[in-house]
């Protein structure tokens, strides 16, 4: 006679096995989030976004000035605030128009250190920060809906091959917008080639 309990338990153990194949047979993308990045290069003044290894935009910004200036290597988005408060050698400013991390701030893994607006949009394109990294207004709010917490920030202090692919030949002057919305388009172009 054959005993019930191990009768049932052959349909749950193959049941368990199905799902445990169908999990490991999932397509890899499926189970995980996309990946970005944020490539800024310091001599370029750009940052570039790019998702999955595709570039999707790239923005002009400012970096640190030579007496203040931006650290290099990789980190992670830690922060994302809207209307952040400014802090800085006991100084402390509100939300608002006076605020020079503008209305939004995306925090580095370097305390102190992030991403944000200004309320000098005249130094955008140049080297003129504190270390942090500056946009202007539309282009921030705009990377702020596409960036989390835990994203990757690499930040390159010279030119190489990947800033040189990306942000074009070498520049000594601050983009002009031409420049940067012919890169965006080619940015577009490769994303939509690739689709």
């Amino acid at each position: 006679m054959r005993n019930q309990g191990t009768t049932r338990r052959h349909p749950e153990q193959a049941t368990l096995l199905f799902v445990v194949f169908f999990l490991l047979s999932f397509p890899a993308f499926a189970q995980v989030a996309d990946k970005r990045l944020l490539l800024i290069s310091l001599p370029d003044h750009r940052l570039a976004l790019i998702q999955d290894g595709q570039v999707k935009k790239i923005y002009v910004v400012a970096v640190g000035k030579e007496s203040t200036p931006s650290p290099t290597g990789s980190f992670r988005i830690v922060a994302r605030l809207v209307d952040p408060t400014y802090y800085h050698q006991g100084k402390v400013i509100a939300p608002g128009p006076r605020n020079p991390l503008g209305d939004r701030w995306m925090g580095l893994d370097r305390k102190g250190y992030g991403i944000h607006g200004t309320n000098a949009p005249q130094s955008i394109g140049k080297s003129a920060s504190h270390g942090c990294i500056r946009m202007a207004k539309a282009d921030l709010e705009q990377i702020f809906t596409m960036v989390r917490v835990g994203d990757a920030v690499e930040i390159r202090g010279e030119r190489d091959a990947q800033t040189a692919a990306i942000f074009g030949t070498a520049v000594d002057t601050p983009a002009t917008p031409g420049v940067v919305m012919a890169q965006n388009a080619r940015a577009a172009e490769t994303e939509s080639a690739g689709q």
